[in-house]
């Protein structure tokens, strides 16, 4: 990496007409601004459908795009919908918050008169996108099952479909042919709109950083049609979940839910499944981030039906021969790893000899039970191999981090900063130079954090639901001054 710096802003927080970001000109607006304000890279957030809990690392699909994404202007502008019926569609919102209930019931009856209306079965380049995504045949089925069988799990389904008996399969494929053409639609709209995005932002010198969760969703069309890559028992049911062990932050440690690998499967196939998901990350974005990385060294396996994570013990992963057969296959690509959390000395071994950079936290850095020099989030002890970030979006904002902690955490910070002056209003800036000016190559602040703002805006508590992933920015908080003063610190510094 060469010395950058980037915003964090999920595409759901994009200013928008209809409920939430998606690829409209607000999109495109935005990269016009980074580049005004002199940024190099745009991180966003995963791209896949939600579910669960409204959260992108909860997604349907490894592979399929969120169809809220979709942009209504497009459709408009395509003789698909008409400006009236997407009016009529918008109800009450709020423009700083994304109301996901709302959307759920207003947003795919829209989708489908599109779809009616667009004759897309005759369009040579419609075939080709489906012919083109091994995954979408298995993934458009899945979602059209689950409208068939309201809703559930795949886990709830008619025996013979949940397990794909070659007799159920062919039946459903039947019955629901037009359910499978319509998610087929909404993936060839979704993909099609976010490659002319990143070929806008590309041309205007903005890379995309993109995020992959580690992990599948149990109720997804990837364990559904894979089953053999998961520990899961004869009867597609799993042996284990996925989770993190109890801390000082969560007593009961985090019960995640997520199937595990069966990585010796994995390694038979010479991690077939996992370079097809890379390939495809490294199509979407310039650069990946890896969610959860130590996941790959070992991994915290949780007995299936637990209510906590407390009984859960430590798996060995596959470690670095992963990312061997992913080079040798796909070439030197860029990741980062997230090697947040309690990182071992192997995770550090694993990450070094992959060569990705690593994570560096701010608010990490300053915890009064830790008053050592060499805490590795201190900015004096960053390496240039890593992207440094005041916070990530399972944090509080800068603002209100600064504002929770203890009376001694703050003096250890105002004394690192070596300002015990500048009012807490405009204390986010002190950090942001901070980090600006370290060695780290890539520097990444979440937009809340340039904006000042409070844990109003905060994207994910993790271990809550119902809250979280509905922050969106309102154009007008990116105003001249604040580009003029983005602009001017990332000049000064070298980024």
């Amino acid at each position: 990496m060469k010395r950058s710096a980037g915003i964090l802003l999920p595409i759901s927080s994009l200013p928008s007409r209809y409920g939430i970001g998606c690829f409209d000109r607000s999109a495109y607006r935005f990269a016009d601004w980074l580049k005004a304000a002199g940024q190099s890279c745009w991180q966003i957030l995963p791209l896949g459908a939600t579910s669960y809990g409204d959260s992108p690392y909860q997604s349907f699909s490894a592979f399929a795009g969120n169809p809220y994404f979709i942009s209504l202007e497009a459709l408009i502008e395509e003789g698909l919908l008409t400006a009236e019926e997407c009016e009529a569609a918008r109800m009450e919102e709020d423009p700083a918050s994304v109301n996901y209930e709302l959307l759920s019931r207003t947003r795919y009856p829209l989708l489908r008169k599109a779809h009616e209306r667009s004759g897309i079965a005759a369009d040579p380049a419609f075939a080709a996108f489906c012919a083109q995504q091994e995954w979408l045949a298995d993934y458009a089925l899945f979602m059209a099952l689950k409208d068939h069988f309201g809703g559930a799990a795949w886990s709830e389904w008619d025996e013979e479909i949940r397990m794909r008996t070659p007799q159920a399969m062919t039946q459903y494929q039947q019955l629901l042919a037009a359910d499978v053409e319509f998610y087929q639609f909404l993936q060839y709209h979704f993909y099609r709109q976010w490659e002319q995005l990143k070929a806008y932002a590309n041309a205007q010198g903005i890379r995309i950083i993109g995020d992959i969760p580690i992990y599948t969703a149990l109720d997804s069309a990837d364990t559904w049609a894979h089953p053999e890559l998961f520990q899961l028992d004869e009867h597609n049911v799993p042996k284990a979940v996925a989770g993190c062990p109890p801390d000082g932050f969560a007593a009961d440690g985090q019960l995640w839910g997520n199937p595990l690998y069966d990585w010796e499967v994995h390694a038979k196939t010479g991690y077939a499944w996992w370079i097809c998901r890379l390939a495809h990350c490294f199509r979407l974005y310039d650069m990946v981030r890896i969610d959860h990385f130590r996941g790959f060294d070992e991994y915290y396996s949780i007995p299936f039906g637990d209510t906590n994570a407390r009984n859960g013990h430590w798996e060995k992963g596959p470690g670095i021969a992963l990312f061997q057969a992913m080079e040798r296959a796909l070439g030197k690509q860029e990741v980062i790893a997230e090697d947040l959390g309690f990182v071992t000395d192997s995770v550090r071994q694993l990450v070094r000899e992959c060569g990705f950079p690593n994570m560096k936290v701010l608010e990490f850095a300053f915890d009064s039970r830790d008053t050592g020099s060499r805490n590795d989030y201190l900015p004096h002890n960053y390496t240039e191999n890593c992207a440094a970030y005041t916070g990530t979006h399972d944090n509080q904002t800068i603002t209100a981090w600064f504002a929770s902690i203890t009376d001694e955490e703050r003096e250890m910070a105002r004394d690192y900063l070596c300002d015990h002056y500048t009012p807490e209003a405009e204390l986010h800036k002190a950090f942001i130079a901070l980090l600006m000016r370290s060695r780290a190559d890539l520097c990444i602040i979440p937009m809340q954090d340039w904006l000042g703002l409070d844990d109003a805006s905060r994207m994910n508590t993790p271990s809550t639901i119902g809250e979280n992933w509905k922050w969106r920015l309102e154009s007008a908080a990116l105003t001249a001054a604040l580009t003029k003063e983005i602009r001017h610190m990332t000049e000064q510094y070298g980024r």
